[in-house]
């Protein structure tokens, strides 16, 4: 078993647990994000390949199931949780799907998730937290029709909530933003100091605000505008990330290099170019992209050398997969990322196991939830809002 992310426990006293369902759970980086104050009471993920992975690096103690969730009732949930973390699917939601929404065959689990939440209602084991991640297309998914849908289905369980957007490139060098929702049970009483009459700070960005301000009022009234501290600045860059000799992947050819650098324009020259005179070694990333061009179409080759790589996405086709470029002085080579490092991307500790098919660990990273994101939230939300109900609980005994 690799160890836990984070040991630390925010509010916590060591011995104490909480438990979580979790959802859409992948190859459970979720849970490695909430840490070692956590208990898994039951996961689910529709791959049997993830489910795998899940396996391989947290133990076969039965709480793991293969399935679809349509087929997932509450009486397939254990006991009573804090909390329930989903990270439904999201291309029928990005920019790249179909635009089918919450309609869409994938994002459409977002309805069965919550039958089992209503299951649990039923049963006076609904979950004092449930948080939702996905993409920021959400936000626009629909003119804005799909996120009102899901914030209206928290009220109507019986939830208030509100929303986050939130850049993994804070915690990782990985420009990733991602969109958290987390409503709270009526029932909880929320610190003051953890919500807001109005926006704040960096988690509430203009499409975020536009979305709210879609909403009818009747939903708005349960509305939270979460008031969460900023990060510790991030102290790791792309370039620490990388590995000089990968298991997975070769470096190319000069040749292969060559051909590389013919596809960028003279403006990807430019930095390329800036990259050698830096007197030091550099490393970017090359996304191939379809662009117009004065003859037609054309693929070109769009570098990057801000120490941060882009968004990491599932192996659905050759423009999916980054490619690396190092620059050191006249010297210049290039080749894919390797899975370690698309690990090391999410905030995964090099002990996690990865699938040792390269395009299985690919597509788990790309599905992925960043763990440091979940560290954050869990530190700074989940747990003081289960601190405060637990003190509220044992006050009322």
């Amino acid at each position: 078993m690799f160890a836990d992310v984070v040991t630390s426990i925010t509010n916590r006293e060591v011995g104490m647990s909480l438990k979580f369902y979790e959802f859409f759970a992948g190859g459970g980086m979720a849970r490695a994000g909430l840490g070692q104050g956590w208990v898994c009471a039951f996961a689910n993920d529709f791959d049997h390949k993830k489910g795998e992975t899940y396996r391989d690096n947290w133990g076969d103690g039965g709480e793991f199931t293969v399935g679809d969730i349509r087929k997932i009732s509450a009486n397939d949930l254990p006991g009573a949780a804090e909390l329930a973390w989903a990270s439904f699917p999201c291309q029928d939601l990005s920019l790249a799907g179909g635009g089918a929404g919450l309609r869409g065959e994938r994002s459409g689990t977002f309805y069965p998730f919550w039958d089992v939440m209503h299951g649990l209602a039923k049963e006076a084991r609904a979950p004092r937290i449930i948080a939702l991640e996905n993409v920021v297309g959400t936000l626009t998914s629909h003119a804005g029709k799909d996120f009102t849908a899901i914030c209206e289905t928290y009220r109507r369980a019986g939830y208030r909530f509100g929303a986050m957007v939130i850049d993994a490139a804070l915690f990782v060098p990985q420009s990733r933003p991602r969109l958290f929702v987390v409503g709270v049970r009526n029932d909880v009483e929320i610190p003051s100091r953890l919500s807001a009459s109005t926006p704040t700070g960096i988690f509430h960005p203009r499409n975020l605000q536009t979305a709210h301000g879609l909403l009818p009022e009747s939903v708005r009234q349960d509305w939270l505008w979460w008031n969460l501290p900023i990060p510790a600045k991030r102290n790791v860059i792309f370039g620490d990330l990388i590995e000089d000799n990968p298991a997975c992947v070769d470096w190319h050819t000069p040749d292969q290099t060559a051909a590389l650098l013919a596809m960028m324009t003279p403006i990807n020259l430019a930095k390329v170019d800036r990259a050698r005179q830096a007197g030091r070694r550099v490393v970017g990333t090359v996304y191939k992209r379809t662009r117009m061009g004065p003859h037609g179409k054309a693929v070109r080759a769009e570098v990057r050398f801000d120490d941060v790589a882009g968004c990491l996405r599932t192996p659905a086709g050759g423009s999916s997969r980054q490619t690396i470029v190092v620059v050191d002085g006249g010297s210049i080579r290039s080749r894919l990322i390797s899975t370690r490092e698309t690990a090391r991307l999410m905030g995964l500790p090099d002990d996690y196991r990865l699938p040792s098919g390269r395009n299985e660990a690919y597509h788990l990273t790309g599905d992925g939830v960043v763990v440091p994101v979940v560290r954050y939230l869990a530190e700074h939300l989940f747990e003081p809002l289960l601190a405060k109900a637990d003190e509220d609980q044992q006050a009322a005994a």
